[in-house]
């Protein structure tokens, strides 16, 4: 087991658009997300809500102007993050945006792509990423997928990211006056969540819950107009 907790960095929100998912959010939450920008590596862009407490949430698209690679280069396209190119979400999609998954944070002297190198089996590879002036270490399966352990996972189980600039998203995001109060992840599989969240440090940062037979994320918000949640 990690000696040293993780934090909670952001949640995902995906959206066929960046329009259709922005509306869901400000429907939800009474605030509409702005800002963020395009991802060239992974094909996909973005729009952001500050949260308080240095967290913030994440509206992702897969981005209509993204350019795959040249075809005389014979390199096919990486698949893009969070399982944005899986059937199974495009068909989740059809029926509308929905909060599909969460980071948590590795802070210094615990270096992310290191700790990677040392537990393979646990954690996914690393992949540098970058957007204006922020720069980040984001793990990322081979396949796009979601990270799972032993089999289990479908965006219960956090990505990990590191940033490599001192700037945070959270710093520059105007204030939203909205604060995340519980995250809670339903999964068939809880104990095998569970034991990959303990040994990762980041098993305080959710509850993990049963009563649903299939996998959901539940996130429920102290907002100015009250308690909202997006699921």
């Amino acid at each position: 087991m990690t000696a040293q907790k993780l934090h909670l960095d952001h949640l995902v929100v995906t959206a066929r658009t960046l329009d259709e998912g922005t509306q869901y959010v400000a429907d939800a939450l009474g605030v509409t997300p702005a800002g963020g920008g395009a991802h060239p590596l992974m094909r996909t862009h973005n729009r952001l809500l500050n949260l308080w407490g240095g967290v913030y949430l994440e509206v992702l698209a897969i981005d209509p102007e993204a350019h795959a690679q040249p075809a005389e280069t014979a390199i096919a396209p990486r698949p893009r993050l969070f399982a944005l190119d899986a059937p199974e979400t495009h068909a989740r999609l059809a029926g509308g945006p929905y909060l599909s998954h969460w980071v948590a944070r590795v802070e210094r002297p615990k270096n992310l792509p290191r700790w990677r190198e040392q537990y393979p089996e646990r954690i996914a590879p690393v992949v540098p990423m970058s957007r204006g002036d922020f720069a980040w270490s984001l793990t990322v399966p081979d396949d796009g997928a979601f990270p799972a352990w032993l089999g289990a996972g479908d965006g219960i189980a956090p990505s990990l990211i590191q940033w490599d600039t001192a700037l945070h998203p959270s710093a520059v995001l105007p204030e939203a006056e909205v604060a995340l109060k519980s995250l809670k992840g339903f999964h068939p599989q809880p104990d095998l969540i569970r034991e990959q969240l303990e040994w990762l440090g980041a098993a305080h940062l959710i509850a993990l819950d049963t009563s649903l037979d299939s996998a959901r994320l539940v996130a429920e918000f102290e907002t100015p107009a009250g308690l909202r949640s997006l699921r």
